[in-house]
C-alpha cells in the first residue's frame, strides 16, 4: 500500500500544485476586480457570495500550495517525523479547500450573472477538494505499511546504527571521571 501512494502521490502533488497556483492567480484577479468594483466586467460578474467565496478560495490556495511543498518534502524522505508537518498542513489545506467549496456551492445557487473566470474558480476549487482528500489519503499511506509505520527510523538517519547507541562513545567502555 505504501509503495503505490508513494508512486502515485508525486504526479498528484504536481497536479494539485498546479492547479492551486491557477486558482490563486484567478481568484486574486477576480478580487482586485471585486473590490475596484468593476463587477460589470464581462468575464467576472458575481453575486452576494462572490465576496467570501473569493477569499477563502484565495487562503485555500495559499495553504494548498505550503501542503504540496511540505508534501514533497515528505515524499522525498518518507518518515513518520516528515509525516508530520506533512500531514498537518495537508489537512489545513483540505478543511480551507472544503470550505471555499461550500461557498462555491453557495454561490452556483445563487446564481446570476457570472463570468467564465469566476466559474473556472468554482469548478477548480470543487475538484481540488476531492483531489486534495486524495493526497491526504496518500500522504498517510505509509502508515499502513511496517517499513514505514509511525516507529520506522533509518539506520543512516539521526542515531543509531551503532552498538551502544551512542554516537559519541562507539567502542567499549571509557576510563576516566565524569564530571
Amino acid at each position: 500500500m505504501a509503495s503505490v501512494g508513494r508512486n502515485v502521490l508525486g504526479p498528484l502533488l504536481f497536479l494539485n500544485l498546479v492547479m492551486y497556483f491557477i486558482v490563486l492567480g484567478f481568484a486574486s484577479w477576480c478580487l482586485n476586480r471585486f473590490i475596484n468594483g468593476q463587477t460589470y466586467h464581462p468575464s467576472f460578474g458575481g453575486n452576494g457570495a462572490t465576496m467570501f467565496f473569493l477569499t477563502f478560495s484565495i487562503l485555500a490556495a495559499v495553504l494548498g500550495i505550503v501542503s504540496k511543498f511540505m508534501g514533497a518534502n515528505h515524499l522525498r524522505f518518507w518518515r513518520s517525523d516528515s509525516l508530520a508537518s506533512a500531514g498537518a498542513t495537508s489537512v489545513i489545506a483540505w478543511a480551507v479547500t472544503a470550505l471555499a467549496m461550500g461557498l462555491a456551492c453557495k454561490q452556483i445557487h445563487i446564481g446570476g450573472h457570472r463570468g467564465w473566470r469566476l466559474k473556472m474558480v468554482e469548478a477548480f476549487i470543487i475538484i481540488l477538494t476531492f483531489t486534495q482528500l486524495l493526497c491526504l489519503l496518500l500522504t498517510h499511506a505509509g502508515l499502513y505499511n511496517s517499513r514505514y509505520g509511525p516507529g520506522y527510523r533509518d539506520t543512516d538517519y539521526g542515531v543509531g546504527g551503532g552498538a551502544t547507541g551512542d554516537p559519541m562513545h562507539k567502542g567499549g567502555p571509557v576510563g576516566g571521571t565524569r564530571v
